[in-house]
């Protein structure tokens, strides 16, 4: 396995909120997934006999350009940018046709991409990044726009297909088809009237909608956080569960 280092860009970590820190409470000071559980979160180094955590490979969808910059479609780079920002990761280099950083969440190894194919040909960059790296299924997520869920609503799914997308598309294509990897959908909403999907996509936020926008990434840097230290089960759950703002902040 390729080796990971903690990149230092300067930027302060988010503390976690009162929900999450609710969710993450345990007795002892490691946490240590149930041994029926679906994610694997650690691996045998062969040659110094410890144990190491595998990697997470988070990836947000979306258009690379300042043209697609702010619009529905690519509330999958700004989720992954939000992640970036919380837990002080750099996304400044380029690998495999994706702007990517390494990191941390608290001792688990992530990696964040951000593809910039453009979206209908995100595969060609999640393709390879999954074979380098050698990271299970189970450990890749993706997040992306989803025009069939109410606007700024989350749902954590552990498997599925493309759903019409066709960001997801390519990235199942160009995983031979293998369609069970988690995945992070965050609801953009239905077109108003009769306009066209593709053109409605590419609109901007007014300030209501950036303003749940930004709450609803803040739910998500959560819900990724309980995903990588706690599993896919606690984190479903509190992505998936309807709260308010208000019910959150209490």
């Amino acid at each position: 396995m390729h080796g990971f280092s903690v990149a230092t860009s300067g930027v302060a970590r988010l503390p976690l909120t009162s929900t999450l820190r609710s969710c993450l409470r345990a007795p002892a000071r490691m946490r240590i997934l149930s041994a029926g559980s679906s994610i694997a979160t650690s691996a045998t180094d062969v040659d110094g006999g410890t144990h190491k955590k595998l990697p997470w490979l988070i990836v947000g969808l979306g258009n690379p350009g300042k043209l697609y910059q702010g619009t529905r479609h690519n509330v999958g780079f700004e989720m992954v940018d939000a992640i970036a920002e919380a837990e002080g990761i750099s996304l400044s280099k380029m690998q495999f046709k994706a702007l990517f950083g390494k990191g941390q969440i608290g001792d688990v190894p992530i990696i964040l991409a951000k593809p910039q194919t453009f979206m209908n040909a995100s595969g060609e960059s999640v393709g390879p990044l999954v074979s380098y790296y050698k990271i299970p299924p189970n450990q890749v997520l993706l997040t992306y726009d989803d025009l069939d869920l109410p606007f700024a609503k989350l749902r954590l799914l552990p498997k599925g297909g493309h759903g019409g997308h066709n960001g997801m598309r390519s990235v199942i294509k160009h995983l031979k088809e293998n369609r069970d990897f988690p995945r992070l959908r965050i609801g953009i909403g239905r077109p108003p009237g009769k306009m066209d999907s593709a053109n409605f996509v590419l609109r901007q936020f007014n300030r209501q909608e950036r303003e749940e926008l930004d709450f609803a990434f803040q739910r998500g840097v959560d819900a990724m956080r309980l995903l990588v230290l706690e599993g896919f089960n606690k984190s479903a759950t509190f992505v998936n569960t309807s709260q308010s703002s208000k019910l959150l902040n209490k």
